[in-house]
């Protein structure tokens, strides 16, 4: 069963250009050390759970402010159910976004090919090789991060791909590789790293890099995807 465990009301921040409500659901495929949002993996339980009747009474009470919702995570494909769970949103009217860290392509085109998205975000942690795994925290299938990219580009669904930059873990050569491997996308976006709540206490004691360095990877990622852009400093 689909585990709510986040739900803002209004968010400004989510989805660019759109007021949104926001549900994170439980759990995660994946072990990133600078999550931020780790609680729902290991600490769901402790969380408040929110019944999907709580989320849509909020949504129909405030239609025509609310202009769609982001389902976010933890990693939302790792729920069958996930299929369900949209296109209920979907039958009160809203727009959806769907954040996901591409690992289950099978998924999104099943998700796409019944017109339930109206957005992607995918976060690609770094270069198509393997240095992914160590970023990710665990094995990760580089075959289906590959097959998610493609199939985004291709999709007709406006996207977005999104990367946060962590020192140790990625540098200005990585950023150049991975902005290669998705040469041609609509959208990038360089995330900064917020070291205060990193799932690995360590990440917490290492400054995060200086706008100027930032500038330059972004610069350098242009070559590829022209339409990167830098979000948080």
């Amino acid at each position: 069963m689909i585990d709510i465990r986040g739900f803002i009301e209004t968010s400004l921040i989510d989805w660019d250009g759109k007021i949104s409500s926001v549900i994170f659901l439980a759990g995660c495929n994946l072990r990133c050390a600078f999550c931020h949002n780790y609680p729902l993996v290991f600490e769901s339980e402790k969380l408040k759970k929110f019944d999907l009747s709580h989320v849509k009474k909020y949504l129909l009470e405030h239609k025509g402010w609310i202009d769609g919702v982001v389902v976010s995570g933890g990693e939302p494909t790792i729920y069958v159910e996930l299929e369900p769970l949209i296109k209920e949103i979907k039958e009160t009217g809203f727009l959806v976004k769907l954040d996901t860290n591409g690992t289950n392509p099978k998924m999104l085109a099943s998700l796409a090919g019944k017109n339930l998205l109206d957005f992607i975000a995918m976060d690609v942690k770094g270069p198509l090789n393997e240095k992914y795994a160590k970023i990710a925290g665990c094995k990760v299938c580089l075959d289906d991060i590959g097959k998610s990219i493609g199939f985004i580009k291709n999709s007709g669904i406006d996207y977005e791909f999104r990367t946060t930059v962590v020192p140790g873990l990625l540098d200005l050569e990585d950023i150049k590789e991975m902005a290669k491997a998705l040469s041609g996308a609509k959208k990038l976006v360089l995330q900064q790293f917020e070291r205060e709540n990193a799932m690995d206490e360590r990440l917490r004691t290492i400054k995060p890099y200086q706008k100027e360095e930032l500038i330059k990877m972004v610069e350098a990622a242009r070559q590829f995807v022209p339409n990167t852009i830098l979000r948080g400093e």
